[in-house]
């Protein structure tokens, strides 16, 4: 494998990051982590949609729960199409559900944001590794 230039790394950086999130575990699959990239894949979206199950698709709410979808938002693009649909109060949730479902959420857009940059970090060290020696 040739050496890349400053330019290519940051640009492969960058693939690496948003691969991560437009889809858990992409980041990691691009760096030839197939187990690891299954196993965040998996973990990512299942918190996901559990956290969509307890408390429905109104949990994702952009306009009166910017806090958490703030976080939500770091699961994947996906998040905006949802926050689409339920921005106009059509799937209200209330109580317990609502609370739960915001968390189970938001842990998951967190968690990924964590895989994230690993993932970026991962490939930056790769490159230093292979670069130095």
């Amino acid at each position: 494998m040739g050496k890349r230039s400053k330019e290519d790394q940051m640009i492969f950086l960058a693939i690496v990051g948003l691969a991560g999130w437009a889809l858990p575990g992409a980041g990691y699959y691009l760096l030839n982590e197939k187990k690891r990239a299954i196993i965040i894949s998996t973990t990512v979206i299942l918190t996901f949609l559990i956290g969509i199950y307890i408390g429905s698709m109104g949990v994702i709410d952009p306009i009166t729960s910017k806090g958490w979808y703030a976080a939500q938002i770091l699961v994947s693009p996906v998040v905006m199409v949802i926050g689409h649909y339920t921005a106009g109060g059509g799937y209200p949730v209330y109580g317990k559900p609502n609370e739960i479902g915001q968390i189970y959420t938001s842990i998951a857009g967190l968690l990924n944001l964590l895989c994230i940059v690993n993932a970026v970090y991962m490939a930056h060290c790769r490159r230093v590794n292979t670069a130095g020696g």
